[in-house]
């Protein structure tokens, strides 16, 4: 039986952005995207859920949060399609993404949409991976999951399940809930 994410927080997604891109020396959208994809396994791990509920594509320089990318994009003005003109605006309001990559934040993180163990999980992933180089942060989340997908294919949560130490109490969990 697969396992299917319930729900995408495009709040908290906001926020998460703001909160890494804030953390970050030089957040780019790659930098974001990594941050998220290993402090969403940590947070699965350890509590048995992602943290906004985005699913991940695999790209050509490893998982890529979906609907977060497409917020950047927005953020980018290079989105074909908007999310939606009043939404559009609050990302805008909030981040900017400048020379096509670098993810800026315009404004603090609410952290009142963020849950004690979210901010755990993203602030313990950022200490230990926070300056890695775009090719290292590669490098690491070229994982069995990004591996198990076809380039442009949702990696499956089963599949980011499986990297896990405890994918079979997750896996379990997951099943039950």
């Amino acid at each position: 039986m697969t396992i299917h994410i319930k729900h995408f927080d495009r709040d908290k997604a906001l926020e998460i952005i703001v909160f890494i891109a804030n953390a970050l020396p030089n957040a780019t959208l790659h930098s974001v995207s990594k941050m998220l994809y290993l402090s969403d396994k940590l947070h699965l791990q350890e509590y048995g859920r992602l943290i906004c509920g985005d699913k991940y594509i695999a790209m050509e320089y490893g998982p890529v949060p979906s609907a977060i990318y497409d917020m950047m994009k927005v953020a980018n003005k290079r989105a074909t399609t908007s999310i939606d003109v009043d939404w559009d605006e609050i990302i805008q309001d909030s981040i900017d993404v400048v020379n096509g990559r670098n993810v800026v934040p315009k404004r603090d993180c609410n952290m009142d949409l963020l849950s004690e163990s979210e901010i755990e999980c993203l602030q313990q992933i950022i200490d230990e991976y926070g300056q890695k180089t775009f090719g290292q942060l590669t490098d690491i989340t070229h994982d069995s999951a990004w591996n198990s997908s076809y380039q442009n294919d949702t990696i499956s949560i089963d599949a980011i399940v499986a990297t896990l130490p405890n994918a079979d109490e997750v896996s379990n969990y997951l099943h039950a809930h």
